[in-house]
Parts: C-alpha cells; structure tokens; sequence
C-alpha cells in the first residue's frame, strides 16, 4: 500500500534539508541575486531530472530482476534515513566560503553527477515507495517527475531566502535540526508498519 505521507515528507525532508544543492544555491543567490542564480538551479533542475531518470531505470531494473531484494532494500533505506536525521540533528548549519565565480546552467547540471544525495534519494524513494506498488512505465515517468519537482524546489526556496534562511538556521539550528531529524525517524520506521 502506497503511504503518500511518509512518502512526502520523505520527500520534502530530503529536498529542504542542507546539502550541495541548497547551500550553492543558498550562497549564489546571496552574493548575486536571485535573477544571476536562476541559470545555475535551472542546470540543477535539468541535471536532477537526468540523474532521477537513470536512478528510476535502474532501481525497477533491480527491483524487477531480483524481487528478494526489496528486503534489504528497505533496510538500508531505514539503515540510510536513520543515518540522515543523526548527521541533520548534529549539523552545524553553518556556510562554507565558496568562489567568486557566477553560477552557470552547466556548472549546476554537472554538479548533479557528483551529488550522492540524489542518488541516495532516487533509489530510496523508488525502492521503498513506489515500485512496491507501481510498475507502469507511465507511473514511473510521473513519478520521475514529481520527484524532479520536490526535490529541485528546496534548491529554489534556499536561493529565493537567501540570506533569510541562512540568518534563520544560524539562530535556530537545533530546533531545526531536531524537526527534520524527528520526520526522518517517522519516515524510517513506517517504512516497515
């Protein structure tokens, strides 16, 4: 059974939680404004979709081919989500310097290549909550997209809030933390209710 829920948050937990994505678009839209930073997450959003297409093929390859391994698929995604609230609830929140360089499409579409994070979230979410109960490949390509959507939106709101969630996290980082940690617990452990 399909829990869009857990799903969801997992989702929105794993798009609006610091990583490469959000940071870089978070710093560019700081230092260049919001306009200059638009070619970089619409490189993000062109290389997310690329690399979501080929997680998605290659997960319901595997999940097709070797049913038995949903098991172990669900426990290194709980093993992976249970991991993912420790490191946000320890997270600093703080900003590295980054360069001075502007923000290209292509420098945003390349980063995608290189950022486990997307991997991690792609086969997570299609292992353990769509192909256990979706195979179409119509499905498949919605939920492609839908995944695309969720996941390159933080990359839009980080960079739109600029400056704003970067003063927030650094005053509330723990709260912060522990909320997205709590909702990450949540979404391991109904993964097996």
């Amino acid at each position: 059974m399909f829990s869009a829920t857990s799903f969801l948050i997992y989702c929105f937990v794993s798009a609006y939680t610091p990583g490469a994505n959000n940071l870089l678009s978070m710093s560019y839209a700081a230092r260049l404004g919001f306009r200059r930073s638009v070619r970089f997450n619409f490189g993000i959003t062109a290389g997310f979709l690329i690399v979501m297409s080929l997680c998605t093929l290659f997960t319901s390859t595997l999940y097709t081919y070797l049913p038995k391994i949903k098991f172990f698929m669900q426990i290194l995604g709980c093993v992976y989500m249970l991991y993912l609230a420790w490191k946000v609830w320890r997270s600093s929140g703080e900003l590295e310097e980054m360069s001075e360089n502007e923000a290209s499409f292509l420098s945003g579409l390349v980063l995608q290549f290189m950022n486990p994070k997307i991997y991690v979230y792609a086969i997570t979410a299609m292992s353990l909550y769509i192909l256990p109960v979706f195979r179409s490949p119509f499905s498949l390509a919605g939920f492609t997209l839908v995944l695309t959507i969720i996941g390159t939106s933080g990359t839009y709101v980080w960079a739109l809030f600029g400056t704003v969630f970067c003063n927030f996290f650094s005053k509330h980082t723990k709260a912060v933390n522990l909320v997205m940690a709590l909702l990450l617990v949540y979404c391991a452990l109904s993964l097996f209710l």
